[in-house]
């Protein structure tokens, strides 16, 4: 078993099962509990270099350095922590790529919002990640390590992942559903407690349910898939890319991703005042999920820089809400986190670009 190859010469364990790891040390003239130590000291203790697992002989640690071998631990660069406790990391890449993921703590639950890309070439037009386009996907270790970062920087174990962060998941289907594996089966964190969020990629939701199911033996995770409009003129102007991907298309592709598993879909409706949060627009959104076994997540806009939109009032919100359930759509209004520290995804990750270059 080879370690996943990541940018440059650099190979990597974090990602590897317990399965993988006993039979790469066997690989390496070791015995399989090695391996299974090599486990343990990942998952479970969190370390962040070779030199910590103080149970493997130094002389094979060694050796593994002069390999090239590394854990995969990515480097925190800043931290940002909000008034309600919500956690932003920065993290730095071996390529030196900085990607964002955010810690959303309650009571019960901690919940990772993760990076699936360096950059997003979706280009919302309410993003301000696409607005810096992309750079490359990130390897299925770089997305483990923001659930291990987070851990660590919170400590506390998380209980739920969302990949609605930084780019498009469904650009990234092989690495998203990797990663997904080893949170599941390395990490203990369920896959009903895992979404996936996607804007829409043509072709992509028949091959995300077939390899979910090659891969993971059940695609048992939530699809969250980001509609910000009830029809397609609207959803053009709100995400460029929706030209190659028709609505009626895309509803199309959910109904049959949804009998191919037999998972719910969410769909993701960012409100922006005055464009896709009128009356007429619920009405209009609930005709179009009629009969359809979904839910409907609103979620108020984050402000950003350079972008002509504003957060809709309480009361209009609350009225949109209303108008779904009275049509019978089961519908949520998501609590917005992180609002006096860059809540919107990869605010923070701009303004440390822009700090770094001067400007």
């Amino acid at each position: 078993m080879n370690c996943q190859l990541v940018p440059g010469t650099h190979k990597v364990l974090l990602g590897l099962s317990l399965n993988e790891l006993e039979s790469w040390a066997i690989n390496q003239g070791q015995p399989p509990f090695r391996g299974r130590q090599l486990h343990d000291w990942l998952y479970e203790k969190g370390v962040r270099n070779l030199e910590a697992i103080t149970v493997i002989p130094k002389a094979w640690r060694l050796e593994l350095q002069e390999q090239g071998i590394s854990l995969g631990r990515l480097t925190e660069i800043k931290r940002s922590i909000a008034a309600d406790s919500t956690m932003k990391l920065l993290l730095g890449t071996v390529d030196s790529e900085v990607i964002e993921t955010v810690g959303i703590p309650t009571k019960r639950r901690l919940t990772v919002c993760v990076s699936s890309q360096v950059g997003c070439p979706m280009r919302c037009s309410f993003c301000a990640t696409g607005k810096g386009g992309l750079r490359r996907s990130l390897e299925s270790y770089e997305i483990i390590d923001q659930v291990l970062s987070i851990r660590e920087a919170m400590k506390r174990r998380p209980s739920h992942v969302v990949f609605m962060g930084m780019g498009e998941p469904l650009l990234n289907i092989k690495a998203v559903l990797l990663a997904i594996r080893c949170l599941n089966v390395d990490l203990g964190i369920s896959q009903r407690r895992i979404t996936v969020s996607t804007v829409g990629v043509p072709h992509s939701l028949h091959n995300l349910a077939k390899l979910a199911l090659e891969h993971l033996g059940r695609a048992q995770f939530t699809l969250a898939v980001s509609l910000h409009a009830p029809n397609q003129e609207l959803r053009e102007k709100i995400i460029p890319t929706a030209t190659t991907y028709p609505l009626k298309r895309l509803l199309e592709d959910c109904r049959h991703y949804l009998d191919l598993t037999g998972r719910r879909i969410s769909f993701e409706y960012i409100l922006l005042s005055n464009i896709n949060d009128l009356p007429e627009h619920a009405h209009e959104l609930a005709d179009r999920l009629r009969r359809f076994q979904s839910h409907v997540n609103l979620i108020a806009y984050n402000p950003i820089d350079d972008a002509n939109f504003q957060r809709p009032t309480q009361r209009r919100m609350k009225s949109f809400q209303n108008i779904l359930e009275k049509r019978g759509i089961t519908v949520s209004l998501r609590v917005s986190r992180g609002l006096d520290q860059n809540a919107a995804c990869g605010q923070l990750r701009r303004q440390h670009a822009t700090f770094d270059s001067g400007f």
